[in-house]
C-alpha cells in the first residue's frame, strides 16, 4: 500500500537541476514526522540523501552537501528536495520516507543525469 507519492524526477543534463516533491497518499500528516529522502542506484544499496526534523533541522550525505536542499511545507503537507549541480553519479531511484527512520515509503521517482 502506497503511503506517500514522489514526483518530479526525470532526465537532466549534468549541471542541471530538479525538484522532487513528496505528498501524502493516505492521510499521513507530515508535520508530526521527521522526513527523509533516500536513493538507490542500480546494483547499490539504498542510501540516505537528506533528512529534516519536525523542527526543520536538516542533515545531508556528504556527497550532496551544498548541492541539495530538503525542505518541508507543513501547510501543503509536502516535503521537497531541490537538487542543483546534478552529476551522473546522482542517477538513482529517489524515495521519500515519512517517519524517518523507518516509517513509510513511496514507490520512488527516477532521476537520470546524463548528457
Amino acid at each position: 500500500q502506497v503511503r506517500v507519492v514522489e514526483s518530479g524526477g526525470g532526465l537532466v543534463q549534468p549541471g542541471g537541476s530538479l525538484r522532487l516533491s513528496c505528498a501524502s497518499a493516505s492521510g499521513i500528516i507530515f508535520r508530526i514526522y521527521a522526513m527523509a529522502w533516500y536513493r538507490q542506484a542500480p546494483g547499490k544499496q539504498r542510501e540516505l540523501v537528506a533528512s529534516i526534523t519536525t523542527g526543520g533541522s536538516t542533515n545531508y550525505a556528504d556527497s550532496v552537501k551544498g548541492r541539495f536542499t530538503i525542505s518541508r511545507d507543513n501547510a501543503k503537507n509536502t516535503v521537497s528536495l531541490q537538487m542543483n549541480s546534478l552529476k551522473p553519479e546522482d542517477t538513482a531511484l529517489y524515495y521519500c520516507n515519512a517517519g524517518f527512520p523507518g516509517g513509510v515509503w513511496g514507490q520512488g521517482t527516477q532521476v537520470t543525469v546524463s548528457s
